[in-house]
């Protein structure tokens, strides 16, 4: 599918505020609702819309531990994922090239949990090390620019 400028726009507009209707989105780009609806319904169905989502503050839930942690293994961790995705403190987790061969970012409600969290990721299978960089404070979190 090529994306243009509408889409970035619809795309840009969609970032800031999921919910908004189909009109007030056709009007920041200048498309009827019907078109903007259209649009946004090729967008999901190529894959570039990958899910609508709400952006909920973790603290405010209580999770207000961010941590990142590199997991060290003896193995391919390639097959890892359903492994990590069985633990629910783990938010992120890719497969990296450099100081090891994972990168997962965490969030939980205490250091106690954080540590609960390492005991977990400890079991997974391959896992021989970690090392965890625990955040005092974030700047921002952004969405992919749309460019």
């Amino acid at each position: 599918m090529t994306i243009d400028d509408v889409d970035r726009g619809l795309l840009a507009a969609l970032q800031e505020d999921a919910g908004q209707s189909y009109a007030a989105l056709g009007q920041a780009v200048g498309l009827s609702a019907g078109s903007a609806h259209e649009r946004v319904r090729k967008l999901k169905a190529a894959g570039v819309i990958r899910r609508t989502t709400v952006d909920v503050d973790p603290a405010a839930l209580g999770a207000g531990v961010l941590a990142f942690v590199l997991l060290e293994a003896d193995a391919w961790m390639g097959d890892s994922r359903e492994a990590l995705l069985a633990v629910p403190a783990v938010e992120e987790a890719h497969i990296i090239a450099g100081p090891a061969s994972v990168l997962v970012k965490v969030r939980t409600r205490s250091t106690e949990d954080l540590q609960a969290t390492l005991r977990a990721l400890h079991g997974v299978e391959g896992v021989t090390s970690t090392q965890t960089v625990v955040v005092l404070e974030s700047f921002f979190e952004r969405q992919p620019a749309v460019v």
